[in-house]
């Protein structure tokens, strides 16, 4: 066995051994069918503990704040539960449920002295993407060669030290793909992270981890971050309300990452969860905490409820203007997205919205500026990275890095910039023109995030519908829709592909093979665009019926 593999064993042991012999379950079903009625008839779990975990974040922390409920059997709940999704999707790669609880126990205690929460999540456990760096526990992101190294009170993100003040507890931390640069999750640590809904789909990356959690119900807010998608693939995947929020809304300081130092396109950190009231929760309660304080980046922008009262202004006075677009002209979305954009669109429009199309501009442009951006140093970072260890380069990496594209100079990288700010600039003009066109406020775009439904596994192509977005800084909130049907969503076998790209992932769909694979959108605001993208997105859950799923 080589070192490696050594190292991956010990690892998969350690994190073995934190699972109670009472919180096992007898075995993992072999089917392809759902796992998420698991967790009910497992018997690990009581009446009072499934009510718990199938509540949502707002619902849990106003009991917790009114002493209804107690920390430590709040967190027992979802520690609990999350054993039990680990052992079916394969999704952490750090658990102390005896460090949440301790965490617990001191809440409850404060709150019996003072009779008051501590802050605005008081007592509530949050999951996180590995990413964060949490005082004495590793960090290893991926990477078998950052194993046995562990953070302490200096090293500790500050999105962490902002949650601790905001009363939040810490329990587990989920698992994300070698390098973090892929859409589906995968490192040679634990294997793989795979669907809650079937375990032949891709529960996304790089948030994946998150994104299966919280699929289950073993988080009820999971943080994730985001430079290409990967808090917005996974929530789409995994039918769930994630947030690209714009770069400086939200801590980044001390967060693990490849690239570090990468500023052309910044990664941002988000939450997703079950209903978009649950993501403000968690937005309010960060910024309540003024982040600005703690990280230099952050710009001094508190929540600002007259945004969100515009938006429920127009609602209330004659609705939204959208824009919306099905196919960003580099590819063409699978059947089932197609109709997933198709019943917003209509949806909307039978309630009064004035929609419009948007015609994407430059997407191709876009898409590989980006990925130029993405390997503007040759690759040397996440290759010393993996190579430290000896480990395998997995293969979505594989497929995404091309091993001999140059590391790119100083004059190149400066040029580069320019050419992000010009089109940002240029995007920016072609919005003013649509509303110049229209008389008045274009208030989001409605797109797809991905062009297939939760894809099967080492399938992802084309990450464009994400990135575009990145690369603007625009907020992106993700709104589940439904799911796909093969009777309904049948193939256009007449269909010319567009380009090479197009082809690949067009040979991809199968009506069989996605049946009942989760549909979602993205709401699209100009940058810095919380408070009102999200109040959209909102609505677009209300009229779906989707605004909190069971």
């Amino acid at each position: 066995m080589a070192e490696w593999e050594t190292l991956a064993a010990d690892k998969r042991a350690r994190l073995e051994k934190t699972i109670p012999a009472e919180w096992k379950i007898p075995s993992v079903p072999e089917s392809d069918s759902s796992y998420l009625d698991i967790p009910a008839t497992s018997g690990v779990l009581s009446e009072t503990e499934l009510q718990i975990t199938g509540s949502s974040a707002t619902e849990l922390v106003a009991k917790l704040a009114s002493g209804e409920l107690k920390s430590v059997d709040v967190t027992l709940a979802f520690c609990k539960r999350a054993a039990i999704a680990h052992q079916l999707v394969n999704c952490a790669l750090e658990f102390f449920p005896e460090k949440a609880l301790a965490q617990a126990r001191e809440l409850d205690a404060y709150f019996e002295k003072h009779k008051k929460p501590i802050g605005p999540l008081h007592g509530l456990p949050i999951s996180l993407k590995d990413q964060f760096r949490i005082r004495g526990l590793e960090t290893s992101m991926g990477y078998i060669s950052w194993l046995n190294k562990y953070e302490t009170e200096e090293s500790e993100s500050v999105m962490i030290t902002l949650l601790r003040k905001a009363g939040a507890v810490f329990y587990v931390k989920t698992s994300v793909p070698q390098t973090l640069m892929a859409s589906e999750t995968f490192n040679n640590i634990i294997g793989r992270t795979v669907n809650p809904r079937n375990k032949n789909w891709s529960c996304g990356g790089s948030s994946g981890g998150e994104g299966a959690i919280v699929g289950i119900r073993g988080g009820i807010i999971g943080v994730g971050t985001d430079i290409g998608g990967s808090i917005r693939v996974p929530s789409a995947f995994n039918f769930l309300y994630g947030i690209r929020p714009s770069h400086g809304r939200m801590p980044y300081a001390k967060i693990a990452n490849s690239m570090e130092g990468q500023e052309t396109v910044h990664s941002v950190t988000g939450p997703l969860a079950h209903s978009a009231a649950d993501i403000r929760l968690f937005l309010t309660s960060v910024l309540s905490q003024e982040p600005w304080k703690y990280d230099s980046k952050v710009i001094p922008l508190e929540w600002r409820p007259h945004e969100e009262n515009i938006i429920k202004t127009k609602l209330a006075s004659g609705g939204l203007t959208l824009g919306f677009y099905n196919c960003d002209g580099v590819v063409l979305p699978h059947p089932p997205i197609l109709r997933g954009m198709e019943t917003v669109v209509s949806t909307l429009k039978a309630n009064g919205h004035h929609i419009v199309e948007w015609t994407p501009y430059k997407h191709q442009y876009a898409s590989d500026l980006t990925y130029a951006i993405y390997t503007s140093d040759g690759g040397a970072d996440v290759y010393r990275d993996i190579s430290a260890s000896g480990e395998p380069i997995i293969r979505n990496i594989k497929d995404l890095l091309d091993p001999d594209v140059k590391a790119i100079n100083m004059g190149e990288l400066w040029d580069t910039h320019l050419k992000k700010w010009q089109y940002q600039s240029e995007y920016l003009d072609k919005w003013r023109e649509m509303e110049e066109k229209l008389g008045k406020e274009l208030d989001a775009i409605i797109a797809p995030i991905t062009p297939t439904a939760a894809i099967r596994h080492d399938r992802f192509r084309y990450f464009g519908y994400a990135t575009v977005v990145n690369l603007l800084d625009f907020t992106s909130v993700v709104v589940p829709v439904t799911f796909a049907d093969k009777k309904v969503d049948v193939k256009d076998e007449k269909y010319v592909p567009m380009n090479d790209t197009d082809k690949l992932v067009q040979a991809e769909y199968d009506a069989d093979a996605y049946h009942g694979a989760p549909i979602a959108v993205q709401i699209i605001g100009r940058r810095l665009s919380e408070e009102r993208t999200l109040a959209i997105a909102e609505e677009v859950g209300r009229l779906l019926g989707n605004a909190i799923t069971p």
